[in-house]
């Protein structure tokens, strides 16, 4: 993995590279992170669904294109091969949690590239507004939290 990327982590910041450009912000907050295991502790699969649902916290993922991000939450269907280096199995499902300041990353920039690399279902969450952005192939809807979504890989999760 590239040593930049762990100099930043040393240094407070959670860098990533999408599209060939450098994103980055703060680590995140207490409240962020309440959000991430409260999230992650309602992820199950769904009945008669193949998927495990196996849900990874904020780890480096290399996407087809060579953009490496770190998803709030990832969802796999299987175990990533790799669990030293940056996870190369493209997530089936990303969830993001809004850290102030960087709103326009996580709806922005977030979504579009998440598509444009595979991932079919983007689920936004702004633990502020309780605002739900679900982002899909084929289209977006807006909630409220708290919200039950199935995700398209089976998996459901309450946001």
């Amino acid at each position: 993995m590239d040593s930049r990327l762990l100099q930043a982590e040393q240094l407070g910041v959670k860098l990533e590279i999408v599209n060939g450009l450098p994103l980055w912000e703060a680590q995140p907050v207490y409240r962020h992170q309440k959000a991430v295991d409260r999230i992650r502790s309602t992820i199950n699969p769904a009945l008669n669904t193949a998927c495990q649902c196996i849900h990874i916290a904020d780890v480096y993922v290399s996407f087809p294109n060579g953009s490496l991000k770190r998803p709030d939450i990832s969802i796999f269907c299987r175990e990533p091969d790799e669990d030293e280096e940056a996870i190369t199995l493209v997530p089936e499902a990303v969830i993001e949690i809004i850290s102030k300041g960087y709103e326009a990353k996580d709806l922005q920039i977030a979504p579009p590239f998440y598509l444009s690399q595979g991932v079919k279902d983007i689920v936004v969450f702004n633990p502020y507004t309780l605002a739900v952005l679900h982002v899909h192939p084929a289209g977006a809807e807006h909630h409220i939290s708290p919200i039950t979504l199935t995700l398209a890989c089976g998996c459901s999760v309450t946001v």
